[in-house]
């Protein structure tokens, strides 16, 4: 807090709404594009017939990105300051989507690899650069209001994602293995057209609005961050002992961790879950539409968690959440048909304010090594690159159901987190 009150401090103007409005914007897009992943999973483990550990590489790449990238976005920003720290992340971002054009084109999947990584690395370096700017525009009083307004716009940019996805991605039937080995040439020529343009179309949208906002952020006049040369000194120690002796801080970073993981997991595998015919059989741009149940119930949750936390510890509800998230996977393993469908949607409701308490917890009592235990925590949602694989294997060998015990087991240890890790 005593970074946010020295920048405040700094900025001439105290209120900036309209500069507010479109880093709104931003939160809402990376929420967007974050979620489409699990779209493409389906979409591309059918065109490549690829096995669900394959299929995972695409969440293994994009949020690789996270870990490898946020430092070194972090320095750059202390080179190019953070105005020019989101102008150069949506660049990047946009060249990113650009590259889903001729991954698409050539059918080529370590290509859309590759330009997963790009886009992650985009989003990360918007992350890096954006954050602080909410915190500063407008009083200090309300910085934590603002941060909420802005983390429910990304709620909403994941919410609506499937849901348009599965309009426009999943509209064109994916044909299977044999299938594909009947058609004429001219045949699969256009079948393959038909695919590669559902990829490209919207991922060249996104490619243009991230380059016209990138454009707009150019001649946006922003306050400038002054950062005091002792706080500069602190980033540089990134990972010195301070901070990592804490331990509610690394138990919190393994929270992250498994949360990220657990979360993204469940997403990934959504689609392909409920078109199972023991679930519920839907087509894949069926099942699409029923995501943005799973991230919409984040949204609803983080309104309610948010008024429920002025009154009860955020421990002892980050526990009940837990224990609650932990059981509806565990009926959703044990169980079959619509019920199953609804319990593995409902998760997303009570991991709602599992990352934000998670995130406070852990950097409590830090004092002034708060930021490195930030950073610490923000290089742990690697989960979400580790975790997705790990169920990808299981789900080859024992089945796509029975590999859900993998967020089972990381809503156990978000409830032990809650209850007794973050007094450690």
């Amino acid at each position: 807090m005593s970074n946010v009150n020295k920048w405040a401090s700094s900025v001439d103007k105290p209120q900036y709404p309209g500069s507010l409005t479109l880093l709104t914007s931003l939160f809402f897009i990376w929420g967007f594009i974050t979620s489409l992943n699990d779209i493409l999973i389906p979409h591309l483990k059918s065109v490549f017939t690829l096995n669900y550990t394959e299929a995972m590489l695409i969440q293994f790449c994009f949020f690789a990105a996270y870990f490898v990238v946020s430092v070194p976005s972090g320095y750059l920003v202390e080179k190019i300051d953070y105005k020019g720290g989101i102008i150069t992340g949506l660049a990047l971002a946009g060249m990113g989507c650009l590259l889903f054009y001729p991954a698409a084109g050539y059918h080529s999947y370590p290509l859309f690899l590759a330009a997963f990584f790009v886009l992650a690395s985009g989003i990360t370096l918007l992350q890096v650069a954006a954050n602080p700017y909410v915190t500063i525009l407008g009083s200090p009083q309300t910085a934590a209001s603002r941060l909420t307004l802005t983390q429910a716009f990304n709620s909403l940019g994941t919410t609506i994602a499937p849901y348009l996805g599965a309009l426009f991605i999943l509209d064109t039937a994916v044909k299977t293995a044999d299938e594909v080995k009947l058609l004429s040439v001219e045949q699969l020529s256009a079948y393959q057209t038909a695919q590669a343009a559902a990829v490209q179309n919207p991922y060249l949208l996104l490619a243009a609005i991230l380059f016209f906002m990138a454009v707009i952020f150019a001649l946006l006049k922003l306050p400038k961050i002054r950062v005091e040369n002792d706080k500069l000194t602190e980033a540089k120690e990134y990972f010195r002992d301070s901070a990592l002796a804490s331990k509610h801080l690394v138990l919190g970073a393994i929270g992250i961790f498994v949360y990220v993981g657990g979360e993204v997991s469940i997403g990934s595998f959504l689609i392909n879950f409920l078109g199972e015919p023991s679930i519920a059989g839907l087509v894949e741009k069926d099942a699409g539409k029923y995501v943005s149940f799973y991230w919409g119930g984040a949204m609803v949750g983080r309104f309610i968690g948010s008024a429920v936390m002025q009154k009860i510890q955020p421990g002892k509800v980050l526990t009940f959440n837990a224990i609650i998230a932990a059981s509806l996977v565990l009926i959703t393993i044990f169980g079959s048909g619509h019920l199953v469908m609804w319990t593995l949607l409902a998760v997303g409701l009570f991991n709602s304010i599992m990352f934000p308490t998670l995130f406070s917890l852990a950097v409590s009592g830090l004092g002034k090594h708060t930021g490195q235990g930030a950073g610490i925590l923000c290089a742990a949602i690697v989960g979400g690159a580790v975790l997705p694989v790990l169920q990808g294997l299981f789900a080859d060998w024992i089945g796509i159901q029975q590999a859900f015990f993998i967020p089972v087991l990381c809503y156990c240890y978000i409830a032990f987190y809650g209850w007794r890790g973050h007094r450690l």
